[in-house]
């Protein structure tokens, strides 16, 4: 199976060895790794380009949605997701923490209302996702890390056969 392997893990400082890393893990389950950083492209219309076209080739996104800069996903993870979505391939994201979005952004309700809002007074869904009910929906969440994704892939394929 061709992995796509989606998140903001391409920004680290140790981008290559992590990427080393994640192609290793992925043939030692039996996959191939389709990383971001494959291709080589360095403008941004071609890493754009680039990562269209690995999407298109893969069988399955597995997805870091941990918080990027801030308390949501990476803005361009998102869009990977919504395009493997579009293309009708499997996303299967991981988290360290799938506390429901109203508790991990600490809204109360309100009193005027009775609806969740945080601390800025904007409206939290309070569905008890995980994340955005628009990630929380399609997307198969784990807890835990690469290697958590790895395993519900396995799952899955299981499933499949079964």
């Amino acid at each position: 199976m061709k992995i796509y392997v989606a998140g903001p893990d391409v920004f680290r400082p140790d981008a290559p060895a992590w990427a080393a890393r994640v192609s290793a893990l992925c043939r030692e389950a039996g996959h191939e790794a389709l990383i971001p950083l494959d291709g080589g492209a360095g403008t941004a219309v071609g890493i754009y380009e680039n990562n269209l076209r690995l999407l298109g080739e893969a069988d399955l996104v597995l997805a870091n949605l941990n918080p990027f800069r801030g308390a949501e996903p990476d803005s361009g993870t998102c869009v990977e997701i919504g395009y493997a979505l579009a293309l009708g391939k499997p996303v299967i994201g991981y988290a360290d923490d799938l506390r429901p979005l109203r508790e991990r952004l600490q809204a109360r309700a309100s009193a005027a209302d009775g609806r969740c809002r945080d601390s800025a007074g904007w409206t939290v869904e309070d569905f008890g996702l995980p994340l955005n009910l628009m990630l929380g929906v399609p997307v198969q969440i784990e807890a835990g890390g690469l290697e958590a994704g790895l395993q519900a892939v396995r799952r899955r394929q299981e499933a499949s056969a079964a």
